[in-house]
């Protein structure tokens, strides 16, 4: 069954000076204040286009790293993964960098790590961002 998520941008002014608000529609979760200051220099209190994709990638990468481990015979006690999502102005989104630390029972260095490479480019976020650098740095802990 195909799903579709939704959420919207109200943007007022110029890139420089304006500011936005973005609302995400179909949880309902919240709207969040955006605006290029806190795209290209600190936040102050408002989000980014690359701190969204960055909880998109963080998300989904946990999850298609959960499934790959249950398909391989492991469950994770706990898998903290974060995504960096760096932006250059001018340039664009420069990559992805996700740091994974997770605590799987019974599971040796080797397969984790195959796992994890597998799950970072199996994730549909991940695919989605094939027109960045992806990196991963993944640890296991005991």
């Amino acid at each position: 069954m195909a799903v579709t998520r939704s959420a919207h941008t109200v943007w007022n002014g110029n890139l420089m000076e304006g500011s936005g608000n973005t609302t995400l529609d179909t949880s309902g979760l919240g709207t969040f204040d955006v605006t290029w200051k806190a795209r290209s220099e600190a936040a102050e209190g408002k989000t980014s286009p690359e701190e969204l994709i960055a909880a998109a990638h963080s998300a989904c990468f946990s999850m298609a790293f959960s499934n790959a481990l249950a398909e391989a015979g492991h469950t994770a006690e706990e898998i903290n993964t974060k995504s960096d999502v760096g932006f250059k102005p001018g340039v664009g989104i420069t990559g992805s960098h996700l740091t994974l630390e997770a605590r799987v029972p019974g599971i040796s260095e080797e397969d984790f790590q195959r796992i994890a490479g597998e799950a970072k480019t199996g994730c549909p976020v991940s695919a989605a961002l094939t027109g960045i650098d992806i990196t991963l740095d993944a640890t296991l802990k005991s």
